[in-house]
């Protein structure tokens, strides 16, 4: 049976309306391609968006140039959440800079961006509401996807943008993301200024870092008297699950393991007025690729997968971009389209595993905080004496 006489078609469909896809889906309507974006969520605004993201000038500002969305992006940054401090365990001040407006990397907050994409697109672009339950290659790089309804559509190019644990993954890779024996453990506070004013005092305008080796608090000052805060410790799967983090005696737990430590900064877990949220952190293997299978690629967290280091927003972006870019130039062929991406994205994404690895280092191995407070000096680490 020829399923693409009763299957609905599309000649590029892109899986998961994250930033990534939603970047290209924006570059190739902009170049004047049309593309379908397929998103398990039922809705835009049927979950939180996460933080606060720093945009890069090389990849994440280029992206939205692509786009054609500089000035919306301009529009929505958060002024003066550049600012940083490093504050040791008893609240004591370790390094601090200020944002006097001249940095080359603004903050906006991630729903916020993907806002100001989802409006760039036409209406119908995104289907909401269709999670991929299967998919199958058809032959001459077509592809059937099926959806939790029982839905069908047929690609004729398939992007996996779909994140961490990507259903389009396997057509080219049997790589699964593993855990790295670190967890960030999220929560907010609200009205701060007025609720929470030492607390405030203490984390200031933009980002505060409080880290020593194996956990600490790290939170940023968003817009609106919020500060969201991700509480780092190095601890094995085993100590994760034993924690039901829907209860309440979560957030004991959780603080005890910072016993000791200022009350400012400890308030960011106890006072936090959000259920806790358990991040533990994947990683696809260092330098992730793989061979050219007709019809479909991955950008973002399906593609590259690394520990959290500020640049996984602006590299998927880009990836969106440059895919996008990719097509266009090559619009009757796109296997070509789909090489001249990957030859160019596999040594770029292979370049920031290293750096990944790295700042999560800084922050909560041996050196932790003198290395972090070095790379924001500018003063290179030493490197390691040979045995």
């Amino acid at each position: 049976m020829d399923t693409t006489r009763t299957t609905p078609h599309h000649p590029i469909v892109i899986v998961g309306a994250g930033l990534g896809g939603l970047t290209l889906a924006r570059v190739l309507h902009v170049h004047g391609i049309p593309a379908t974006v397929y998103e398990a969520d039922p809705s835009a605004r049927s979950r939180t968006q996460g933080g606060q993201l720093d945009i890069h000038q090389d990849d994440g500002q280029r992206a939205l140039a692509d786009a054609g969305l500089t000035d919306e992006f301009r529009a929505i940054i958060h002024e003066g959440a550049e600012a940083l401090r490093v504050l040791g365990p008893h609240g004591e001040p370790l390094h601090e800079e200020s944002d006097d407006g001249t940095a080359q990397r603004p903050e906006v907050l991630r729903g916020d961006l993907r806002r100001i994409l989802l409006d760039s697109l036409p209406d119908g672009t995104v289907r909401w509401g269709h999670k991929v339950t299967g998919v199958r290659p058809l032959g001459d790089g077509r592809h059937e996807l099926t959806f939790a309804d029982g839905s069908t559509v047929t690609s004729g190019l398939l992007v996996g943008a779909d994140g961490a644990w990507s259903r389009i993954r396997p057509l080219l890779s049997d790589a699964k993301p593993r855990y790295i024996g670190t967890t960030f453990v999220e929560t907010y506070l609200y009205d701060v200024d007025e609720r929470h004013t030492a607390t405030a005092e203490a984390v200031g305008s933009g980002a505060m870092y409080a880290l020593t080796p194996g956990k600490g608090i790290v939170s940023h000052r968003e817009a609106g008297n919020v500060l969201h805060t991700y509480v780092q410790l190095n601890r094995s799967a085993e100590w994760v699950a034993g924690i039901d983090f829907t209860d309440t005696a979560a957030t004991a737990r959780i603080a005890a393991e910072f016993d000791g430590w200022a009350p400012e900064l400890t308030a960011l877990i106890t006072d936090g007025e959000t259920p806790l949220v358990a991040r533990m952190i994947h990683t696809l293997p260092d330098g992730h690729r793989w061979d050219r299978v007709p019809g479909v690629t991955l950008l973002g967290d399906a593609a590259h997968l690394m520990p959290p280091s500020g640049d996984g927003a602006n590299l998927a972006m880009f990836d969106g971009a440059e895919l996008g870019r990719a097509i266009a130039a090559h619009p009757d062929d796109p296997e070509t389209a789909l090489t001249v991406y990957e030859e160019a994205m596999f040594p770029r994404s292979e370049a920031f595993y290293a750096d990944a690895h790295e700042i999560l280092d800084l922050c909560l191995g041996e050196r932790a905080p003198f290395g972090l407070i070095d790379l924001f000096n500018g003063v290179s680490p030493e490197p390691e004496e040979a045995s």
